[in-house]
């Protein structure tokens, strides 16, 4: 496969960089390590890194590619779910004053909660060491976490804003739009570009991202693969 710029292929591009060290895989196919993530990716469609791929798929677990093309099929697995996926870069942050609750970092203290709200609320793709991928800010209340955003993939020059996700009983006072502002802040004050991925038909979400200043760049799909 080519590749003209490094949001093309987010999981190979952040694989075989900055985020090598937590793939498993060779030269052919490459994968988060299962408690980081299912995100997987080849070097090319040849029957090599298929079969590749295929021996990245635990027995009783799933990868994901996120590719501009359909990807053939691979032998030895079965397809669980095709979606579409926005992908969307920060322009600039939008104007917005200080919110009115205290925005805090979480720890690794904090993990069993994080991922007891991802669990919950269903942002995406979310393991017991998923956290430790970048990171993450959240709102509490009396030590409970109401709302997270943090950050996930990182090809070379930029971060993706991931794991937004609000307790469904504290909704509708501007928790994710001020945590993303604070994540995607960070990302730039070191010099890089946030990125997101939602899908495509979540027309509440891309509205409230293009309110912050991310815009689409292009459409993706995700497939998701189980052994057969």
């Amino acid at each position: 496969m080519t590749t003209h710029h490094p949001l093309d292929r987010p999981v190979w591009s952040s694989l075989t960089t900055r985020q090598a060290p937590l793939s498993l895989g060779d030269a052919r196919a490459l994968r988060f390590a299962p408690d980081y993530g299912l995100f997987a990716a080849v070097t090319d469609t040849t029957p090599e890194s298929l079969a590749a791929l295929a021996a990245l798929i635990p027995a009783d677990g799933q990868v994901a590619l996120v590719e501009a093309a359909e990807p053939p099929a691979v032998p030895g697995t079965a397809i669980e779910s095709r979606s579409n996926i926005w992908q969307m870069v920060l322009q600039g942050l939008t104007p917005a004053g200080p919110p009115d609750f205290e925005i805090v970092p979480l720890t690794e203290a904090d993990a069993p909660q994080m991922l007891a709200l991802a669990t919950l609320t269903r942002p995406g793709p979310f393991f017991s060491r998923t956290h430790q991928l970048g990171d993450f800010v959240g709102v509490k209340r009396e030590g409970r976490l109401l709302a997270m955003a943090g950050e996930r993939m990182q090809p070379a020059g930029f971060t993706e804003v991931s794991g937004v996700c609000t307790d469904p009983d504290h909704r509708g006072r501007g928790y994710a739009g001020a945590l993303m502002r604070v994540a995607a802040g960070r990302i730039i004050a070191r010099g890089e570009t946030a990125f997101l991925h939602t899908y495509a038909h979540n027309t509440g979400a891309i509205g409230l991202y293009e309110s912050l200043g991310f815009a689409f760049r292009r459409e993706l799909g995700m497939t998701v693969l189980s052994r057969a």
